[in-house]
């Protein structure tokens, strides 16, 4: 009787610890999308009726898509949309074939230097960020490359951490593997593409979308090399249209701007979620 009162006991507070969880975790996700909640909301809010709420309502009766007509009027969304995808394209394709090759030599070839280079490398990351923009900057504006693609783009073919991450996954393959396929006969980039990349295909996926993901919401380095309308990306087009408010900052139109370009990252995370878990937990467990 009184293991039956004891495992009862621990039954309830399992219970209770678990429905603890529960709550919190439903609290914290209320927390986190409340935010994209009040921007969806705001959206659809006519420009009068949300300069008359002196007290934010946190719901309409009366909602309308003239925002999402207002965002690409007021300014060429659709050109700025354009301008991102290929930038965010050419960025993550030029940065994948830097980051792979850079990763695959740290790992598997041998070469005089090869540990103190890598140092080196991982050094870099001590550098603030504010100090990199700057030097890059000079760079590019001396080497005549503003408001082009070009200078868009160089600054961010490659990432000392995804070089790290990538290395780290590399270095767990067997070694068995790379001197089997090196008595068969395999040259190293025919053993990189065939037998490395599957291996660590999750992680390479997770790295392809968060370098997607941060070409997206760019909006430093976007701001300081373009003043060429051509050249503009989407966060250049929402500041344009907060500011075309008829005196006012247009915070509806704005809003509408943001989730036209916050769909498709959403979409992307929900396609690779599963991928991206992979990709993470991969790349924090070793041996």
């Amino acid at each position: 009787m009184d293991y039956e009162k004891i495992e009862a006991s621990a039954a309830r507070r399992a219970r209770a610890g678990k429905s603890l969880t529960y709550l919190f975790l439903a609290i914290w996700a209320l927390i986190v999308l409340f935010p994209f909640y009040w921007m969806l909301l705001t959206s659809i809010k006519s420009y009068g009726a949300y300069n008359t709420e002196y007290v934010p309502k946190f719901f309409t009766l009366a909602p309308t898509l003239q925002n999402y007509a207002e965002a690409f009027t007021a300014v060429p969304l659709g050109k700025y949309f354009l301008n991102t995808v290929i930038f965010t394209l050419v960025t993550t394709v030029l940065m994948l074939i830097v980051t792979v090759l850079a990763a695959f030599a740290f790992s598997r070839l041998d070469f005089r230097g090869k540990d103190l280079l890598f140092t080196f490398f991982l050094a870099l990351m001590m550098i603030p960020g504010e100090l990199v923009v700057i030097t890059n900057f000079q760079t590019i504006t001396n080497a005549g490359l503003r408001n082009t693609f070009a200078g868009l783009i160089l600054p961010s073919v490659t990432s000392v951490f995804y070089i790290y991450l990538l290395k780290e996954n590399f270095e767990q393959i067997p070694d068995e593997l790379y001197r089997a396929a090196k008595v068969d006969g395999s040259t190293d980039f025919r053993y990189l593409t065939r037998v490395m990349i599957p291996i660590c295909r999750p992680t390479i996926i997770t790295v392809t979308i968060l370098k997607v993901i941060e070409c997206w919401n760019s909006f430093v380095w976007p701001r300081l090399i373009t003043d060429d309308t051509n050249y503009f990306l989407v966060s250049n087009g929402i500041q344009a249209i907060r500011e075309n408010g008829f005196g006012r900052e247009n915070i509806p139109a704005m809003m509408a701007a943001v989730v036209v370009i916050s769909v498709p990252l959403i979409v992307l995370f929900l396609i690779f979620r599963k991928k991206i878990m992979a990709g993470v937990s991969r790349g924090g467990t070793k041996g």
